[in-house]
Parts: structure tokens; sequence; C-alpha cells
């Protein structure tokens, strides 16, 4: 289908309250990726409303001239989610960034799409509260409704799916619809807030979501526990995690990411693997946890302990891992970088870390594995040059291998990531029973295949 550029600006413009609608190609290109290593693809115009209304008149607009739609955040998705493959409208959610209402009483918060991570929880602090998931990029919160992001915090609070009370979506005729409530549970009808978080635009744009939130935590206190092999090192997350403890975050390291640290952060942490970890409660009761937590980590071979209560010195300490990504980039300028996300259960989980740390050494490709052990998730960093056909191949097998090692036991092809471009073929795989029945769902919603197309099915 031809889109009239021209034409369809004039119609974009006329569907806001202001000039909000632009074909600037700066703009344009900025639209056209995400952090993914996947091709850019460039909108045919970007588009930035500033209310549910005019959201549902873009798409009545789009569902009739059969235009694609698709949503933006801050573009910080890894699997190509907001790449417009085959053009359109991509509309912007960055005006629509208000904290609408909190509510302590009830611990929830009613926020715009457009509100990022950092911005919520600068808003909840007053409040006492804080919103947990912590994906690492300050990623937006309909973006991470959209991929049902997770992160480092996951193991202690959950993901994006055990968080969303309550969305406002806006479907593909314009209809807009509220999936859920208030309410902490509910035994009515079919659970819709749970098919639309983690569908990544292609079943309808979210213009609200009410989030559960959380008490701040009376006392924190992070760690960094060093173990002679990565086997040591997941199967002591696990003895954590099978006493009980109280464990907020547990992070997983490998020996050349830390290198990979060190040198761009300029920290001298021992080049081992390393279990990143923080805990959240009361002090009398971190005390205990700390205490226990130590003996079972040195019976799993640790042979290094550090705790960190202040808050300066905690930032610094997680600050590395979060700058992880960036690190490796870096460090290998003219290379671009490929991140797996598989997911686990538990008991597979280390004999998967030392198989896909294996597989990246047969491959010759410079690469760290990383992962919210805690609850089985973990990734793997591929450097590649995307100019070279025989390392394209060998980050794409690496890929590959690991993501059918990880159905093979029982696991799942993304942990937190979703399925984007990339991961499309592993869910036919993964999914194959119930595929039909997404198709169905998407044909029903999306009948013209308007929003996102090219993504997921």
């Amino acid at each position: 289908m031809k889109i009239i550029h021209e034409s369809l600006l004039l119609d974009m413009k006329k569907l806001t309250a202001e000039d909000r609608a632009t074909m600037n190609e700066t703009i344009l290109e900025q639209h056209s990726k995400d952090e993914s290593h996947h091709s850019p693809v460039m909108p045919d115009v970007v588009v930035f409303p500033i209310s549910k209304e005019e959201v549902a008149s873009i798409l009545k607009f789009a569902n009739v001239h059969q235009i694609p739609v698709v949503p933006f955040g801050v573009g910080s998705s890894l699997e190509g989610h907001c790449i417009p493959l085959k053009g359109g409208i991509s509309i912007d959610f960055q005006l629509m960034n208000q904290v609408i209402e909190v509510r302590p009483e009830d611990f929830l918060v009613r926020v715009q799409p457009g509100v990022t991570r950092t911005q919520l929880n600068q808003a909840l602090k007053k409040y006492g509260l804080f919103f947990p998931v912590d994906p690492g990029a300050d990623a937006t919160i309909g973006g991470m409704a959209a991929t049902n992001a997770s992160g480092t915090t996951s193991v202690r609070y959950g993901i994006m799916r055990d968080q969303v009370r309550d969305l406002e979506v806006v479907l593909a005729d314009g209809t807009i619809i509220h999936t859920g409530g208030l309410a902490a549970k509910s035994s009515s009808g079919y659970h819709m807030t749970g098919l639309f978080v983690g569908s990544e635009g292609t079943l309808g744009l979210f213009t609200e979501i009410t989030l559960k939130v959380y008490g701040i935590p009376e006392h924190i206190a992070a760690g960094r526990a060093t173990f002679p092999s990565i086997k040591e090192a997941v199967d002591g997350a696990i003895s954590l995690l099978s006493a009980g403890i109280q464990v907020a975050r547990v992070e997983l390291v490998d020996p050349y990411s830390i290198h990979q640290v060190n040198k761009h952060s300029e920290t001298d942490y021992p080049e081992l693997p390393t279990l990143f970890l923080e805990f959240h409660g009361n002090e009398a009761g971190l005390k205990h946890d700390i205490q226990f937590a130590i003996e079972l980590l040195e019976a799993n071979g640790c042979n290094g302990l550090l705790f960190e209560t202040d808050s300066k010195k905690r930032s610094i300490l997680w600050e590395a891992r979060h700058q992880l990504a960036y690190a490796f980039k870096h460090g290998h300028p003219g290379k671009e970088m490929m991140l797996t996300d598989v997911c686990l259960p538990l008991s597979e989980l280390s004999g998967t870390v030392v198989y896909a740390r294996n597989v990246i050494d047969q491959s010759g490709l410079v690469g760290g594995v990383l992962g919210h052990v805690g609850d089985g998730n973990f990734h793997s960093i591929l450097m590649f040059n995307k100019k070279d056909p025989v390392e394209v191949k060998k980050a794409n097998d690496v890929n590959e291998k690991i993501v059918e090692y990880a159905l093979a036991k029982g696991g799942t092809c993304t942990g937190e990531h979703g399925i984007g471009i990339g991961k499309m073929k592993y869910l036919k795989k993964e999914h194959k029973d119930t595929l039909p029945l997404m198709k169905m769902i998407k044909q029903q919603l999306d009948p013209g295949h308007i929003l996102n197309p090219g993504k997921i099915l």
C-alpha cells in the first residue's frame, strides 16, 4: 500500500488540537529504531497525542484507511518492537506523561503511558511508596506494560503483569475500553488485563495504566559475592531462595562481563563469577538475613563477600550492573549488540548458564553472561560486526542454540524482552498449541492488522 505522505501529514494535523504531527527527517529517523540490532525502518509520519481522544481519532482514521500504526515510548526496547516495518504512523506518547492520581491507602497509582520509571518513583517518594519493576533502562510505563517487562527486582516483587490492575486501551477501530479495576483480586470473567499486558502494541494502545505500588523498605543492604565458577554462583543464588530469605535482587555477572565493567566504570572488582545482591526489610530482620546468607553462600564456595548499607555505595554497586550493556557497547566500537533472553526452571538454570558460556566461547565472539538468576532469567550479550556475514551468522547461531536448549529444558524463549521481530520463529515452537488462538484474538481485535504489523505473529 502506497501512502501519500503530504496528505497523511495534513490528516494527522487535523486530528490533533495543535501542530503535533511531523515528517521532519531527524524525528522520523529517531522513530525508526530501538536499542536492538534490528535494521531501522522509517515511519511516514510521527504524531504526538496529548489525550485518549486524540489517540482514538488517529486509530479510527488509520483503521478506515488501512494505515499501519506503531506506538513509541523512549525506544529502549530490545527486539525491534517500535520499528515501523511497514511505515505508516508512529505514535509517540512522550506528551502523555502525567501521574494522574496516587492512592496511597490503596497502594495504587494511575498514570499515562509516557511516564517513565524514574519519573514515577520521584512522584511516589513523598508518599513513602515506590514502583519496583526495574528493567535497567528508564523506560516508559506504557512500554513496560506492552512488553511485560521485569528486571532486577522481579524475584521479590514480580513482573509487570503482576503490577497492572487496570488498563485504558484504545482498540484498532478507536473504541476505548477498560480491562480491570481497583480491587486487589477478581474472579469476574476473562483476565483481559493479563491479555493486553505483553501484547506489544498489536492488540491496542494504552492511554492509562493503574499500577500496584509498595512501601519504601525501612532498610536496604546491597552485596557482592564472588565464586570460583559460574555453577557455584548460580547454585549459591538458588540456595538463598530455597532458604526463604527475602532477597530483593540477585544478579549474576560472569568474569568477562566484570572485566568490561572494570574497564568502563574504572572499578577494580575481582574478575570472577559474581552475584550482586540486595535485601529489603527492617533492621533486625536484615541483620539475620545477611548473616544467614553469608553462611549459605560460603557453603556454596563463595570466596569473597562485601555488603553495603550506605545509599551512595549501594548506588555505585548497582550502577556497575545497570551500565553493563553500555560497557560492552563502548568497549567494542563499530560492533552491534545482540541480547539473548531465556528463562528456565531454577533446577535447570546452572546447567543452561554454563552451556551458554561454552557456546559463546566456541563461537569466537566477544560476549558475556548475566541475568536475574533469582527468577531463572538470564541474558547473553553478543558483540558482532553487522557488516560481516560470518559474524552475523555466528551471533544468530549462538542465540538459536541457547533458545533451543532452554525450550528443551521447559523454559521460554523470552523472559522479559518480548517477541518483537527477533523471536517470532521461537514463539511458533514454544506455543504451537495456542498460537492459533492468539491469531484468532488478533484477528478479532485488529482485523485490518494495522496495529504494529510484523510483530509477534
